[in-house]
C-alpha cells in the first residue's frame, strides 16, 4: 500500500511539473516570437503580411507542444501506466 502512495506522490509532482514547464516554455516561446515578428515589422513594414501568417504558425506549433505536455500530464494522473507495474 505504501508503494501505490509514494508512486501517486511522485506522479502528482511530476504532474505539476509538466504543467510548470509547459507554461514557462510557451510563455517564453511567445514572448520571443512576438519581439522577433515586431522587429521584422518594424525593419521591412512591406511584409508585414507575410511575417504575420509565419507567425500564427508557428505560434500554433508551439500551443501544441504544450497540449502534448498537458494531454501526457492527463494521462499520467488519469490512467497512470506505473501503477499498473505494481500490481
Amino acid at each position: 500500500m505504501e508503494a501505490i502512495a509514494q508512486v501517486q506522490a511522485f506522479t502528482a509532482i511530476g504532474i505539476g511539473l509538466i504543467f510548470a514547464f509547459a507554461a514557462l516554455g510557451t510563455g517564453i516561446g511567445f514572448g520571443l516570437l512576438g519581439g522577433k515578428f515586431l522587429e521584422g515589422a518594424a525593419r521591412q513594414p512591406e511584409v508585414t503580411g507575410l511575417l504575420q501568417v509565419r507567425m500564427f504558425i508557428v505560434a500554433g506549433l508551439l500551443d501544441a507542444l504544450a497540449i502534448i505536455g498537458v494531454a501526457f500530464a492527463a494521462l499520467l494522473m488519469f490512467a497512470n501506466p506505473l501503477l499498473a507495474a505494481l500490481g
